[in-house]
């Protein structure tokens, strides 16, 4: 049985999400909250909110220890960008754009792996 989470609209690139997610992709959920806990990216504490939320809603939806959960899944896909401006010499404009993502982390029990 798997569970998700996702998180929408969260501030940061999903380029920096995906490099984290790789670390954790595979692992035991404990596991994968223990390297999360110990970046020192702030991506990371976003990630681990939304780990242990997965890992909570299968615990409370479907009763599913988390010694038997297992991350299956987990990716991060791009969302809206807002664009600000900075105002530069002589009158000009910088344009900043500032990268919102959507991060969905999926966990199953051991024994689907496959």
């Amino acid at each position: 049985m798997e569970v998700k989470a996702t998180s929408k609209f969260v501030r940061g690139s999903e380029l920096k999400f995906r490099r984290l997610l790789k670390l954790i992709r595979g692992k035991d959920a404990q596991q994968a909250l223990n390297i999360l806990d110990h970046l020192p990216s702030p991506n990371a504490k976003v990630l681990y909110k939304i780990l242990h939320s997965a890992i909570a809603n299968a615990d409370h939806n479907n009763s599913i220890p988390v010694e038997q959960l297992v991350v299956t899944k987990a990716w991060a896909d791009g969302g809206p960008i807002m664009k600000r401006f900075r105002p530069r010499a002589r009158g000009r404009a910088f344009p900043i754009h500032k990268k919102l993502s959507h991060v969905t982390i999926v966990v199953g029990s051991k024994g689907e792996e496959e």
